[in-house]
């Protein structure tokens, strides 16, 4: 048996294949049309003129043929992707109290990190290549000399930042809670019991039957993710609404040893979040203000 995972590039493959099969209808019925109108062409206007008026037409005849032109109809439309719209969307914007300029974060990382002055001149180093402004902002558990990075502090970051950009979100659509079908939070540092799904659905009083998902532990990729399972959810479930809450919690992240590479995130990570509000109603085409068309996540071995 030949080896093609060299010769062939697999993921053309994969993508050829998902193509065919969300086309198939339409890729079959192409090949008919063009033998159909080969035929007519074929025919003189003599020949289609005696054809047609061969043809007996009878109720029966009629019906059968409603019947197959609209059960194909039919097939070919519930076939057919359901397109998903992005109607709003939402940013969280920390308070001003939060902010944490250059200074007073090295500042802060000099009193913290006394006795490791080489993670403090890494951190500087780091910090004036990260392409960070000097508006970024830091949870308040942060501000603290010495941090309190405790489970208790996290969780009102958690609720600070979710619960304020689903606000947001709800007044700029005016869409309702209750009127959330499927509810996906993604969070990679952050992973409490409850989950955070849960702590939304208890605090907006969502439907009982509402469909919620919390992804944590993914890394970077963890909001291209959640993107791509909303779309999967929405092309089996009609008349949708999908809500997707991207955050990432920092307070339990400081690090304050000297191991380099973890001392990256306090440099690079800042207070965020952002909610989502995906639908697959036909009535949402018209305020929506974008359309999903790919989700693309790539990798490398």
């Amino acid at each position: 048996m030949p080896d093609f995972s060299n010769s062939v590039n697999l993921k053309y493959v994969k993508l050829g294949y998902q193509y065919l099969v969300n086309h198939f209808l339409t890729l079959s019925l192409v090949p008919i049309i063009l033998g159909v109108m080969v035929q007519l062409f074929r025919f003189g206007p003599d020949e289609i003129s005696r054809l047609w008026t061969a043809l007996r037409f009878d109720f029966v005849h009629v019906l059968c043929s409603c019947f197959v032109i609209i059960f194909a109809a039919t097939l070919y439309f519930m076939s057919k992707p359901r397109p998903v719209f992005l109607v709003d969307y939402a940013c969280y914007k920390p308070p001003v109290s939060c902010r944490v300029p250059f200074a007073t974060f090295m500042e802060h990382s000099r009193l913290n990190l006394s006795k490791e002055p080489k993670s403090v001149d890494f951190q500087m180093r780091i910090l004036e290549r990260s392409g960070l402004g000097e508006e970024t902002c830091l949870p308040p558990a942060i501000h603290f000399i010495p941090p309190t990075p405790t489970m208790e502090s996290a969780r009102g970051e958690a609720e600070l930042v979710i619960f304020s950009i689903m606000d947001s979100l709800f007044d700029k659509t005016g869409i309702k809670p209750k009127d959330i079908d499927i509810l996906i939070v993604n969070c990679s540092l952050f992973s409490p019991t409850p989950s955070l799904s849960a702590m939304v659905v208890n605090k907006y009083k969502m439907r009982s039957n509402i469909k919620t998902f919390n992804l944590s532990g993914m890394g970077c990729s963890a909001g291209v993710i959640s993107i791509n399972v909303a779309h999967d959810l929405l092309q089996f479930h009609p008349n949708s609404n999908a809500l997707v809450v991207s955050t990432e919690i920092i307070t339990p992240n400081y690090y304050q040893g000297k191991e380099r590479s973890m001392l990256l995130p306090n440099c690079l990570f800042r207070m965020g979040g952002a909610a989502i509000l995906l639908s697959n109603r036909r009535s949402d085409r018209w305020r929506a203000k974008y359309r999903l068309l790919h989700v693309v996540r790539t990798h490398k071995d």
